[in-house]
């Protein structure tokens, strides 16, 4: 139902936390124009992405990798490899992922950030989580369970270093939430989430709170003790902060879930509804991909 979602949001949401750290220099003496281009293309790039373009997102991620190399800007190479390796596991390409987010965990080393090191360590544990294999032994076969738990250790590990970027605090507690999910812990899951969207509105990260909204809806649909109106409530939660932001992408899979949910609960004009509301978001966005799993909602 919603779960086939959260990979590509979770990717698109956290472009916004390394994009949102400029590492554009201090002193007026120096010369700032490579870098400035190379945030405006992370900028772009989240745009972009965010409106399912990951193509487009990228080219652009591309000519920001390349400047934050010419520069020798290891902030913003860190960012960028981040950046590339969440566009590239949205396109599937999760092999090159994993190489961009190995690369951030080298870079942060050499650049002494132990923060930035822990991050970049705890989003390459979370793409192993997402595509449910260990990058060191990609043959192995592994329960969801056992990779959750092996995730939870590596976040107990890292998380004293993360703790003086909120955004990165916050990233923490939603990978923490996706492993509590995986293991059917609901309850925790949702806590964690919900620390996640507390240090969003405080910081008014509007977006990122959205996608915690938006998780917590999947959560509850897996709970035996939430109902469909509990899972209802929290979509609403997700689609008013994305009207309120104008994240059309956003709102499209909010409504397109809320579709999801009317149909398990047999209230089929409910479920027609809201899929032709996502339907009419997807077409004016262009999103081909997405306009065909609608139709083939509408058409079951």
């Amino acid at each position: 139902m919603i779960k086939n979602k959260l990979i590509v949001f979770f990717l698109i949401t956290f472009l916004l936390i390394i994009a949102s750290c400029s590492s554009a220099p201090k002193n007026p003496e120096d010369i700032d124009v490579l870098r400035s281009q190379a945030e405006f293309w992370l900028k772009s790039a989240n745009s972009n992405a965010g409106q399912g373009k990951f193509k487009e997102a990228l080219i652009q991620l591309d000519d920001a990798k390349r400047n934050a190399v010419l520069t020798d800007d290891s902030s913003l190479i860190i960012r960028t490899c981040l950046s590339r390796g969440n566009v590239l596991f949205s396109l599937g390409r999760s092999d090159e992922a994993f190489a961009e987010w190995n690369r951030a965990i080298a870079e942060a080393d050499r650049y002494g950030d132990a923060e930035l090191k822990s991050v970049s360590r705890v989003y390459f544990s979370r793409g192993e989580l997402l595509s449910g294999r260990l990058q060191a032994n990609p043959q192995s076969q592994m329960r969801i369970e056992e990779l959750a738990k092996i995730v939870l250790k590596k976040l107990e590990d890292e998380s004293s270093n993360i703790k003086s970027n909120r955004l990165y605090i916050a990233f923490s507690w939603q990978v923490r939430g996706l492993a509590h999910r995986a293991l059917g812990e609901y309850s925790e899951a949702e806590d964690a989430f919900k620390r996640s969207l507390d240090i969003h509105i405080k910081d008014k990260n509007m977006e990122d709170a959205s996608y915690d909204w938006y998780v917590i809806a999947s959560i509850r649909s897996l709970w035996a003790g939430k109902t469909a109106q509990d899972v209802l409530n929290a979509l609403e939660a997700s689609l008013a902060i994305d009207r309120r932001i104008e994240n059309s992408w956003g709102i499209a899979a909010s409504y397109r879930a809320m579709g999801d949910v009317y149909q398990k609960a047999g209230k089929r004009s409910e479920a027609l509804a809201a899929y032709s509301r996502a339907k009419e978001i997807y077409a004016m966005l262009g999103n081909t991909d997405e306009l065909a799993e609608i139709e083939k909602r509408i058409g079951n």
